[in-house]
C-alpha cells in the first residue's frame, strides 16, 4: 500500500545527529484515518533525532496525535491523545538468509539499501499506539443493559461470592 504520509529520506543524505519534525497535513491525517478506521486524525506529529553506523539507521524520538476512534460497544466517538516515544532502527533487508529478531528488536525496519520511509513507520508507531478497543464511558451501562457481564461479574470468584450471600441470607 502506498502511504500518503510516506517521508522517504536517502541514506547518503541522513547525517548522525540529524533533527527532523515531521508534521501530517490535513490531507494525509485524512488518508491514515481511513487507513486505520479512524473517526478523525486531528494531529499526528513526531519529533526525531537520527543515529547512524553505516547503513543502519536508529530514529528516536516523540509521536504525538490527537485522534477520535468508535466506541466498540455504542459506536460513540472516544477522544484520544497520544504522546508515546519510539525507537526505530532501520536496517538494510537481509540477503536471503533467516534473521532472528529478539524482543529488543521489534522496532526493526528494513530498507532497500537507498532509502527509509520514516513517515510510513511513524504511521505504523501510531497504529500500535492506539487502543484496539476504544469504550464511550457509556459503555459497561449499555452492555448490562442488554445482559451481557463485565469481567468482574463473570468470575469464578463473583459467582462464590454469589453463593456465599445467599447462605448467609
Amino acid at each position: 500500500m502506498t502511504d500518503t504520509f510516506a517521508h522517504e529520506l536517502r541514506l547518503d543524505q541522513i547525517r548522525d545527529g540529524e533533527r527532523i519534525d515531521l508534521i501530517a497535513d490535513d490531507s494525509e491525517r485524512r488518508a491514515i484515518a481511513k487507513r486505520f478506521d479512524l473517526d478523525t486524525l486531528d494531529r499526528l506529529e513526531a519529533h526525531a533525532v537520527f543515529s547512524r553506523a553505516g547503513d543502519t539507521i536508529r530514529v528516536q524520538g516523540r509521536l504525538l496525535a490527537s485522534l477520535a476512534q468508535s466506541c466498540v460497544v455504542t459506536n460513540e466517538a472516544v477522544a484520544s491523545h497520544v504522546d508515546e516515544p519510539f525507537d526505530l532502527m532501520f536496517m538494510p533487508e537481509p540477503a536471503d538468509e533467516e534473521l532472528e529478531l529478539g524482543e529488543s528488536d521489534c522496532d526493526v525496519v528494513f530498507h532497500d539499501g537507498a532509502r527509509i520511509d520514516l513517515g510510513g513507520a511513524i504511521a505504523d508507531t501510531l497504529a500500535l499506539s492506539i487502543d484496539p478497543y476504544p469504550r464511550s464511558a457509556g459503555a459497561e451501562a449499555a452492555l448490562k443493559e442488554v445482559g451481557i457481564l463485565t469481567e468482574a461479574d463473570a468470575s469464578p470468584f463473583a459467582a462464590l461470592a454469589k453463593l456465599r450471600k445467599t447462605d448467609e441470607t
